[in-house]
């Protein structure tokens, strides 16, 4: 890992793995939407897609086949801004704790 490593890198290079390989957030734009997928965790099926203004969900494999289109679920607290935002917070709580050294 570079010294000089910095947050936006560490998304840069975590994007650059294949959908089902990354571990952190990304945005994704179709249609006019643009959405933030959320990684899948070990236990779920499929992953999540979060749009990125609104508190509203779909099924990564839906927006992929879909796009904009897609059937989009209701979420009570979480939109794709909250979910990037939380991500980029744990990355920079890693970097204070020394981590990514």
């Amino acid at each position: 890992m570079p010294a000089n490593i910095d947050i936006d890198q560490i998304f840069r290079e975590d994007s650059a793995n294949p959908p089902a390989e990354r571990s952190l957030p990304w945005e994704e734009t179709r249609d006019g939407i643009t959405v933030v997928v959320e990684p899948k965790p070990h236990w779920a099926e499929d992953m999540r897609a979060f749009r990125l203004d609104m508190r509203e969900y779909c099924r990564y494999a839906d927006w992929t086949a879909q796009g904009g289109p897609a059937l989009f679920y209701g979420h009570i607290d979480t939109c794709g801004d909250d979910v990037m935002m939380k991500a980029r917070a744990m990355v920079a709580r890693e970097f204070a704790d020394g981590l990514w050294d």
